[in-house]
């Protein structure tokens, strides 16, 4: 049987993973009376599920498992999502019952210990960043992003300044960034980028203005490079009013060695599934806690934490923007943080930003005589590589060089961003990795290089190893099959 059918296509009437006896009412002391189901509940047709045997069942299914594709079978350098290796550690901690058995509607006086964690946490955050104050309440960067804007756009309304309406974006941010400052109501006009990828200081001079509620930045930012003039873009927004937002998106590599805070940011928001080791994407929920400086304290989520003389408490504010997530954030993907951080300790800390950097200087110094490296001086955590020269001269894109990475048995890069460099790849290979594993990537980009020129189709037609080959991205994309006919 072939390898890759569904479990539908599997079935063959009749098998059975269990025997179940059906239920005999008089046993139970009932009749069909007592038991009475409403018609609306009642199906009108036989439930449709498929017929197969316990060991058909196992094996389906794991198998599909090994198909997955994650940081805990391979190397996954994808550009922006800093997808490093998740501690069990961590996992074994977030599975402890004192924790995974409480309830978010106990009263406070019966879980002192999970509030003092996330008590704790907050603080450690609070430090690490240079902020003030934080809520841990959002459940994703995109989530903390709208929580800082609103804190913003309150904050303005309270001191009388509705008129500040306008948030600067650059034209490398990330597309949260924008889609955020709309959602929360704001006008999102684009500020462009000089040659080296910082932010271009006279544009940000002339746009700046009384309707300017503020700029939103990643510093590092997309293409890897550190704006060497944070501190004058500080001064020209907060000259003219606004305030600076930080997307924490890409704070892994300054992690113990700059701060936010320091920086000039008013507002900040993390990701605690990026920088602080908790599954990422399809691993599980994410968390997007936002901190801001003391002024901006009062409009921040209710309710929240603070520490008092007989344990920890929540509370509210009347300025507050509200509740933005259901009782407390993921609690859970904060405590693997929590225990990432303790782990790590403020050495340790530093370490990892120092080992990203590393690692990324590592493989942009061996690649970037293969392919065009738009800003070939030393990156950060990430780097992006230009393919488009390669492109014109053998028709090979950087699709094609990432569908063949997966038949080396590695997950891509991010490609084709950031927006502002053409064929992009964006190689973020986190401090989680080995020189070894480094290597192996650099290696294989290099042949991938020369056989572009050597058997450009043999990219073009990647990849020929996985159960699904290249597919018709356009008709996969308009007419999509989301669900099996089972009448078929």
């Amino acid at each position: 049987m072939p390898d890759n059918l569904l479990i539908f296509e599997r079935s063959h009437p009749g098998r059975r993973c269990a025997a179940i006896p059906k239920c005999d009412l008089a046993d139970l002391g009932l009749n069909s009376s007592d038991i009475a189901v409403s018609e609306c509940f009642s199906r009108k047709s036989k439930l449709n599920l498929p017929e197969v045997s316990e060991n058909e069942l196992v094996r389906h299914y794991t198998n599909l498992s090994r198909k997955a594709f994650g940081v805990d079978n391979g190397f996954y350098p994808l550009g922006s999502c800093t997808m490093k290796y998740n501690p069990k550690l961590n996992e074994d901690i977030a599975s402890m019952p004192a924790f995974t058995d409480i309830h978010p509607l106990q009263p406070e006086h019966t879980v002192q210990g999970t509030l003092e964690v996330l008590g704790v946490l907050e603080q450690h955050l609070c430090e690490i960043t240079g902020m003030d104050n934080i809520t841990l309440q959002p459940a994703a960067g995109a989530h903390g992003e709208l929580t800082a804007l609103m804190m913003m756009k309150n904050y303005f309304e309270s001191i009388g300044q509705t008129d500040r309406t306008v948030i600067l974006v650059p034209d490398s941010a990330h597309g949260t960034n924008p889609a955020s400052a709309a959602m929360a109501g704001f006008s999102v006009v684009t500020v462009p980028s000089w040659e080296d990828g910082s932010v271009d200081l006279d544009k940000l001079r002339e746009l700046s203005n009384e309707t300017t509620a503020g700029i939103m930045l990643t510093n590092p930012n997309t293409v890897g490079c550190f704006d060497p003039n944070i501190k004058e873009i500080a001064q020209i927004v907060h000259d003219a009013g606004g305030l600076l937002y930080y997307d924490g998106a890409n704070l892994n590599p300054i992690l113990g060695i700059t701060r936010p805070g320091d920086m000039g940011f008013d507002v900040v928001h993390l990701n605690l599934h990026k920088t602080f080791g908790t599954p990422h994407g399809g691993g599980g929920p994410g968390s997007g806690p936002t901190g801001c400086k003391a002024f901006l304290a009062e409009f921040m989520p209710n309710p929240y934490i603070v520490p008092g003389n007989n344990g920890y408490k929540f509370t509210e504010q009347a300025k507050s923007i509200g509740k933005i997530h259901s009782f407390y954030g993921n609690f859970l993907v904060c405590l693997k943080a929590y225990a990432y951080i303790l782990t790590l300790g403020r050495e340790g800390i530093r370490e990892v930003g120092e080992v990203a950097v590393l690692n990324a200087n590592y493989m942009l110094h061996h690649l970037k005589d293969y392919y065009t490296a738009p800003y070939p001086e030393p990156c950060m955590h990430e780097f992006v590589l230009s393919l488009e020269k390669l492109k014109k001269e053998t028709g090979v894109s950087a699709a094609d060089v990432s569908k063949a990475l997966i038949d080396a048995g590695m997950h891509p890069p991010t490609m084709y961003f950031p927006l502002i460099v053409p064929e992009a790849l964006m190689v973020e290979p986190t401090e989680t990795e080995t020189k070894e594993t480094l290597d192996k990537c650099i290696e294989i980009l290099i042949n991938l290089h020369k056989q572009a020129y050597e058997s450009p189709e043999t990219l073009q037609a990647a990849p020929i190893t996985t159960p699904v080959k290249r597919l018709d991205e356009v008709r996969a994309a308009r007419s999509p099959i989301v669900k099996f006919n089972c009448e078929n």
